[in-house]
């Protein structure tokens, strides 16, 4: 993951009019997820934005940083504000469980989608029905710690990818940003999206589609068969039912993920010359939020 830092008086006035999600409620310390989209209402980035002393902390995968802060820096304008890409300096830890917390000596947020800050280490519960929490910034290991190898860390970054895979929370990567409307990643479904702020970047679209019942994809999990797949492939199911793959990872029994669907079967493949590959044994598993079937 990659961290940017909102820095001055201006910042949460400043996202405000970027982000799907209403800001003001950083102000009253409560950490948010948002889409940050084009003008014609692509999700760019999914931010984890986290109400930190330094400044506003929006966390998002690594490779999305830079572009997104250079995109974002064309609009500061007068604005009393500074955006930085902390991506190299300000540690980030995934923790499953509150038992891990405590023995980092760190708090437990009061409640679920709260936020908590201990000698500017922030904590922050993840979201939704899940034990698993941001760590962001000062010491983020525990006493004597051991540094795992790079296969252990690759099992953490798996086990954590599951993890949001099963509670439906979406990302985007290179491979995806600016393919997806917020809706279709759910966003609306787990609080991502605010309809009564006024306007954003994006807005117009987002709100279109949600009012005049124009979703026609939405984000499901699967499970898959075993092959070399990757975030970005096009595939239709055995249904008719094409989309694209969004997140991967490896569970007990095979491949899970998340895929951005059309709701009705299709003869038409997604936006793409890459042929769709055809998946005969994808099976459709639940969200704890449910979804459109």
């Amino acid at each position: 993951m990659g961290v940017l830092r909102f820095a001055g008086a201006d910042a949460i006035g400043f996202l405000q009019g970027q982000v799907s999600n209403d800001t003001r409620r950083l102000a009253a310390g409560e950490p948010l997820r948002a889409a940050y989209s084009t003008p014609q209402g692509r999700v760019i980035a999914v931010l984890d934005l986290l109400p930190h002393t330094s400044g506003i902390l929006a966390l998002l995968p690594r490779e999305l940083a830079a572009p997104t802060r250079e995109r974002l820096s064309r609009f500061i304008l007068r604005a009393k504000l500074r955006i930085e890409d902390l991506s190299d300096s300000v540690p980030i830890r995934g923790v499953h469980g509150a038992a891990t917390l405590a023995s980092w000596e760190l708090p437990r947020p009061a409640a679920a989608n709260a936020y908590i800050e201990k000698d500017e280490v922030g904590v922050a519960h993840v979201g939704g029905d899940t034990d698993r929490y941001w760590v962001v910034g000062g010491r983020c290991e525990p006493p004597g710690a051991v540094h795992s190898d790079a296969a252990q860390l690759g099992q953490v970054e798996r086990a954590w990818r599951l993890a949001n895979i099963r509670a439906g929370i979406p990302q985007v990567y290179l491979a995806t940003s600016e393919t997806f409307v917020a809706q279709m990643l759910n966003l609306d479904l787990i609080d991502g999206i605010s309809f009564t702020k006024g306007c954003f970047t994006g807005q117009e679209i987002i709100a279109r589609t949600q009012h005049l019942g124009r979703i026609k994809r939405r984000m499901f999990r699967l499970a898959l068969p075993d092959g070399a797949w990757r975030i970005g492939q096009e595939l239709r199911l055995a249904d008719g039912r094409s989309g694209r793959l969004t997140e991967l990872a490896a569970g007990e029994r095979g491949i899970e993920a998340l895929a951005v669907l059309n709701l009705a079967a299709t003869q038409t493949p997604a936006e793409s010359e890459e042929p769709a590959a055809t998946v005969t044994t994808a099976a459709l598993l639940p969200l704890p939020y449910g979804s459109e079937t």
